[in-house]
């Protein structure tokens, strides 16, 4: 669980302090403390003989087709050059979740989710785009969805 306290401090020494208390190391915790740091992830992708870095918040899917993994964007579907467990480990974040053997998904780019039989969930990204999350990942990620990440 967590829980949110902030207070703004007006002090004459024109000093700005940010205090993050957490009790342990999480992928939350750590992507918080790597946005106040400035670290921002960036995977390189490729598209007809061209890279392109792309920002995860980009990100619809990263999916396997045949072997090789790609990244799909609104505008773009980019080969990157890694394995899936590669891309979930770099990016080791909250908002990315495994819906199947061959895809992870960009929580944030979720707007409608339709319950399936053999309890799959449709899920609908912001582009129109329809996914699958398959019933070995739909009950983590119901949980997930509700904010329930332990």
């Amino acid at each position: 669980m967590s829980r949110i306290n902030y207070k703004v401090i007006k002090n004459t020494e024109g000093i700005n302090e940010l205090c993050f208390n957490y009790s342990e190391n999480s992928a939350e915790a750590q992507a918080i403390l790597d946005f106040i740091n400035g670290r921002q992830l960036k995977l390189v992708g490729r598209l007809d003989g061209a890279e392109f870095v792309i920002n995860p918040d980009d990100i619809l899917y990263i999916e396997i087709v045949d072997d090789k993994t790609f990244a799909y964007t609104k505008s773009r579907v980019l080969q990157l050059n890694m394995g899936l467990r590669e891309v979930e480990e770099y990016l080791n974040s909250v908002k990315y979740f495994r819906c199947s053997k061959s895809m992870i998904v960009n929580i944030d780019k979720v707007e409608t989710l339709k319950s399936l039989s053999s309890n799959r969930i449709d899920a609908v990204l912001e582009n129109g785009e329809h996914i699958i999350i398959s019933r070995t990942y739909a009950s983590d990620f119901r949980k997930v969805i509700r904010g329930d990440y332990e």
